[in-house]
C-alpha cells in the first residue's frame, strides 16, 4: 500500500507529528488494509462496530480528544487509503464528540468523551434533515422545553451510524421564530424513549447510513450543549474546525490511487513498452501527482492555522476541502482509466476508492457551498477594507 509522505507537507508538522504519520501508516497497513470490504449495509454496520473498538484500543482516537488537527489530517489520511468505512468511523467519532469538547457540562463530558477516544461508544452527527442539507437552518426538528427537560419531535435523514450509535449529536429548534439563531444542540443517548431507528439507506459504498426519529423524545436539560440558540453556531464551527480533516481523507485516497496507478504503469505492458513509457500516461500520472501535492499543502495548512490558535479557519478550510475533493475525484478516476479493466473490477482497491471518494464532494458541505464560502470571505474582506 503506498502512503502518503509526511515530509512534503513537513512545514505545517512538528516532530511528533511525522513520527505520528509513521506509526499510522504502519498500523493501517498491517491491520486496516487487510480487511474485506463488507459484502452489504449488514456486514458494513457490524465491521464498524468492530473498527470502532480496534481504533479506541490503538489509541487512534487520541487527536479528537486533544482537538489536535494535524494529527487527524494524519490518521484520516492513512485510514482512508486503506479503508473508506475506517475513515468514516473516526470521521464521525469526531463530529459527534467535537461539540461536547468545545460546548458540553462536565457531566457531558465525562459521560462519553473517554468512551468515545477508548472506542467503548460509538458517535453520531445528527443534523441533516430532508429539506436542511446545506440549507442547515432551515432545520425543522424541535425541542420543546417542558418542565426541566425538552421534547424532541422530528426526522434526520442522511445520518451516518444511524441504528448503531451509541449517541447522537442533535440539532433542533428551539425557537423556530429566531431562524438558526434558534437552534440549540443535544446530546441524546441512542436508548432515550422516543429515539428511534426508521430505515437504513444503502449507498453504493459500504456506510452505515440511515434515518432516525423523534417521537416526542424526553431528554434533560443539561444534555443541551451551550446555551439555547446557540447550537446552529456549535454546529459550524464543529465543521469549520472539521472540514479539513474531510480534505485529507480525500488525499488519503487520492494518494492510494495513485500509487496503484504509478505501480500498474510499470508493471504492465503494452505494444512492446509499459504503460508509464507512452507520453498520455505520464501527462495522467503528473496532473494526479501535482494535484494531490497541492491538496496536501491546502490541507495542512488549514489544519496549522487552526492548531496555532486562529479562532476560524474558513477560508482556508472551504479552500481545502474544495479543492482535495474535487482533485480526489479526477485521481482516482485517472487511476481507473490507467489500470483499464483491472480498474473496474470489484476486488480492485481502486475500484473501491471510485464508489467512496464521490461521497467527499457532497457531505460536511457541498464544493458549490465551498465556493460560495470562499468567495463570501473574500469580498468580506475586501468590504472591511475598503470601508472608511
Amino acid at each position: 500500500m503506498t502512503v502518503p509522505d509526511p515530509m512534503a507537507v513537513c512545514a505545517f508538522l512538528t516532530e511528533s507529528h511525522v513520527a505520528l504519520a509513521g506509526r499510522v501508516t504502519e498500523y493501517v497497513t498491517r491491520e486496516i488494509a487487510p480487511l474485506p470490504e463488507p459484502a452489504d449495509d449488514a456486514g458494513a454496520r457490524t465491521q464498524a462496530r468492530d473498527l470502532v473498538l480496534r481504533l479506541g484500543r490503538a489509541g487512534w482516537f487520541a487527536p479528537i480528544g486533544d482537538l489536535d488537527l494535524r494529527a487527524a489530517c494524519l490518521v484520516r489520511e492513512a485510514l482512508a487509503g486503506a479503508s473508506p468505512l475506517a475513515d468514516a468511523v473516526f470521521a464521525l467519532q469526531a463530529l459527534g464528540t467535537v461539540p461536547i469538547l468545545l460546548a458540553g457540562d462536565p457531566a457531558l463530558k465525562d459521560r462519553w468523551v473517554p468512551a468515545v477516544l477508548a472506542g467503548r461508544a460509538m458517535a453520531s452527527f445528527a443534523m441533516t434533515e430532508a429539506e436542511a442539507g446545506s440549507d442547515a437552518a432551515a432545520i425543522a426538528t424541535t425541542a420543546r422545553r417542558d418542565g426541566t427537560g425538552y421534547v424532541l419531535s422530528g426526522t434526520k435523514t442522511f445520518i451516518s451510524n444511524a441504528g448503531i450509535a451509541d449517541f447522537y449529536t442533535v440539532f433542533a429548534s428551539t425557537d423556530p421564530a429566531q431562524g438558526n439563531k434558534g437552534i440549540s444542540a443535544f446530546v441524546v443517548a441512542a436508548d432515550t424513549p422516543g429515539l428511534k431507528f426508521m430505515r437504513p439507506l444503502v449507498l453504493s459504498a459500504p456506510h452505515p447510513l440511515g434515518e432516525i426519529a423523534f417521537q416526542d423524545c424526553r431528554v434533560p436539560a443539561s444534555s443541551r450543549l451551550g446555551a439555547e440558540g446557540e447550537g446552529f453556531k456549535l454546529g459550524l464551527a464543529t465543521l469549520d474546525r472539521l472540514r479539513a480533516t474531510v480534505a485529507a481523507a480525500a488525499c488519503g485516497m487520492a494518494a492510494r490511487a495513485l500509487g496503484e496507478a504509478v505501480a500498474h504503469a510499470t508493471r504492465r505492458r503494452q505494444f512492446g513498452r509499459t504503460l508509464g513509457e507512452f507520453q498520455l500516461v505520464q501527462e495522467k500520472l503528473a496532473r494526479m501527482a501535482t494535484d494531490l501535492t497541492a491538496a496536501r499543502l491546502l490541507t495542512y495548512r488549514a489544519a496549522w492555522e487552526k492548531d496555532r490558535g486562529a479562532e476560524r479557519v474558513t477560508l482556508e478550510a472551504a479552500m481545502a476541502k474544495a479543492f482535495a475533493t474535487e482533485a480526489a475525484q479526477r485521481i482516482v478516476d485517472d487511476a481507473v482509466q490507467i489500470l483499464g479493466g483491472r480498474g473496474v473490477l470489484a476486488s480492485h482497491p481502486v475500484e473501491r476508492l471510485y464508489r467512496a471518494v464521490r461521497t467527499l464532494r457532497i457531505y460536511e458541505g457541498t464544493t458549490e457551498i465551498q465556493h460560495l464560502i470562499v468567495a463570501g470571505q473574500l469580498l468580506k474582506r475586501a468590504a472591511g477594507e475598503s470601508a472608511p
